[in-house]
């Protein structure tokens, strides 16, 4: 199983080398010495976390913060701040930047791990959101832009679900965004590229039509954007590991075609 990316940034080598050390064994480390070192990173490289201390030259860990969470590129990106600056004026600074973990020094590795553990979990709560076949909720776990992006992203492709010229220049269009943008973010939120989301959110669509049993499975099929209901049967069968006809069975509809 891959490791989840993160990115430490400590203008103190000892520092560096012990959370490095600390950490290494769970995650995939990206080192820092500043926050302009750790913007060149995060430009090349899908980061997943980020723990930053806050006093550095250059860009300091509240630079980088403002950086980072008002660049809608990257501002999905969760920062763990750490910081020696005890004072309850440096704390407010960092969280109403962004930051959404702020630690003292010294702290407990074991605090730091905990914090790391439960800010990723919040965003596979988000890539299961995706990866499961029921219909779209609304996400509540996340920071308002990522909410905005998601609802956006959502509402865009299931408006164009029937149109099977649907592919990720026309959803980068669609989004003004450019399309290494797109796949960035989408990859980031929903451990999907773009085009396996518009697919995914296709067959999504089409198991909620599937259990109504209202069409037939070749209607399905053009409804949801998919270019024959061969194309569709087998995408379905890949996704889900049964045939669209055996997913109606399951689900006590009638089939009124074979898939």
């Amino acid at each position: 199983m891959k490791k989840p990316q993160i990115l430490l940034i400590d203008d103190h080598e000892d520092m560096l080398t012990f959370l490095q050390n600390d950490l290494q064994a769970d995650y995939s480390i990206y080192t820092a010495a500043n926050g302009r070192e750790a913007l060149e990173i995060i430009r090349h490289h899908v980061i997943e976390l980020i723990v930053s201390d806050v006093m550095m030259p250059e860009i300091d860990g509240f630079g980088l913060c403002r950086r980072i969470k008002s660049d809608l590129n990257y501002s999905h990106i969760p920062i763990i701040l750490l910081t020696a600056k005890n004072t309850l004026k440096a704390k407010i600074t960092g969280l109403e930047l962004g930051a959404d973990a702020y630690i003292e020094k010294p702290f407990s590795p074991e605090h730091l791990h905990v914090q790391i553990a439960n800010l990723l979990s919040n965003r596979n709560k988000i890539k299961l959101h995706f990866e499961t076949p029921a219909p779209v909720r609304s996400v509540s776990d996340l920071k308002d832009e990522d909410e905005k992006f998601l609802y956006k992203i959502n509402l865009t492709i299931q408006s164009n679900l029937s149109n099977p010229n649907l592919d990720v220049d026309l959803l980068a269009e669609l989004l003004n965004m450019s399309r290494s943008t797109l796949y960035r973010r989408v990859k980031m939120l929903s451990n999907q590229f773009p085009n396996e989301l518009i697919n995914l959110m296709r067959l999504k669509k089409s198991t909620e039509l599937l259990e109504q049993g209202k069409l037939k499975i070749f209607e399905i099929a053009a409804k949801v954007g998919f270019s024959s209901q061969t194309h569709f049967g087998q995408s379905f069968l890949r996704q889900y590991g049964i045939t669209p006809t055996q997913y109606m069975k399951q689900k006590n509809v009638n089939s009124t075609e074979s898939s």
